[in-house]
């Protein structure tokens, strides 16, 4: 799919217009979606496809996941939930993997923002190194 600087400006203002209090509104959405194709302007398919990618990363930028070697424990996970809901806002949710083959440490990924601080991380920087 080819996007031109109308369909980019289309889709960015319907973006805009999907929130209520900083807020994703799926009512909105609905609405915005449903007037879109009862005009149907000029690459209205389009516009609707590049709206659908804006949404799905806007909702990925409100969901933190959370790897870890082994379960953490609660203060943990909640002193964790609390500092990236400061550097994210206060409707990101969090999920926490279990993931024993990244042998200690800890990976979050929220959006496209990724920190890696685990011991496979720091094997495989090593071997790249030498």
């Amino acid at each position: 799919m080819k996007i031109n600087k109308e369909i980019r400006r289309l889709s960015r203002e319907m973006l805009r217009a999907s929130f209520t209090d900083g807020q994703l509104d799926p009512g909105r959405i609905g609405t915005l979606v449903d007037s879109l194709i009862a005009r149907k302007p000029r690459h209205y398919i389009d516009v609707l496809k590049n709206y659908r990618r804006l949404l799905r990363l806007e909702l990925e930028k409100r969901r933190a996941r959370v790897e870890t070697a082994s379960d953490l424990d609660t203060k943990i996970r909640s002193k964790l939930v609390d500092s990236l809901k400061e550097k994210y806002g206060g409707d990101l949710t969090a999920e926490f993997v279990v993931s024993p083959e990244l042998l200690g440490g800890m990976r979050v990924r929220v959006g496209s923002d990724v920190w890696d601080g685990t011991v496979r991380n720091r094997l495989e920087q090593l071997q790249q190194q030498l």
